[in-house]
């Protein structure tokens, strides 16, 4: 069974870009190569269950078992030692990962608090693009009874687009809604 998305892609979007930019060949279309969603968890310092809680919430929103992410150094303003557990990650690819971008584009990003689009200017200079979400509450999967507190995540969008612009176009035509302007 295929992911509603990417049989998206393969109709609607692949034909779209090689228009617009002038592809002689399929296999020059950028397409999304794989979702990685960070939770950074400075709290994690004091509070050792933080990284617990985290880890669920993830796994709730992904389908996936996060990696917890470790401290390389220690910095003592921070009281962070090296190997210090200070966050959790996810990296999604193939059908989850459809799945995923399904999710965040048509359920979670519409139940932001004033959501007026995304800023269309978060690309890294290789196609690459970061979401910032301040909230795990707008996943349906979570529970606002069941979060002991409010955390955000990054979501990371690799693609293999060689410019920004191949990019922001390839986002745009698979849903992202991106602000005007």
């Amino acid at each position: 069974m295929v992911s509603r998305l990417r049989e998206k892609y393969q109709k609607e979007v692949v034909p779209a870009l090689m228009k617009k930019f002038g592809y002689k060949n399929i296999m020059q279309v950028p397409k999304l190569e794989k979702v990685v969603i960070n939770m950074g968890l400075g709290e994690a310092v004091t509070n050792a269950k933080a990284i617990d809680a985290a880890v669920n919430d993830l796994m709730a929103i992904t389908g996936q078992r996060p990696v917890v992410t470790r401290a390389k150094r220690s910095i003592a303003a921070f009281k962070v030692r090296a190997g210090m557990a200070i966050g959790c990650k996810v990296t999604l690819r193939g059908r989850r990962m459809y799945d995923f971008v399904d999710k965040l584009f048509n359920v979670a990003l519409p139940r932001v608090r004033d959501f007026r689009g995304v800023a269309p200017d978060s690309f890294d200079g290789r196609g690459n693009f970061t979401l910032g979400i301040r909230e795990q509450l707008i996943f349906p999967e979570i529970e606002y009874d069941k979060i002991d507190r409010v955390r955000g995540m990054d979501i990371t969008f690799v693609t293999t687009a060689g410019t920004d612009e191949e990019a922001r176009e390839l986002l745009r035509e698979l849903g992202m809604p991106f602000r005007a302007g």
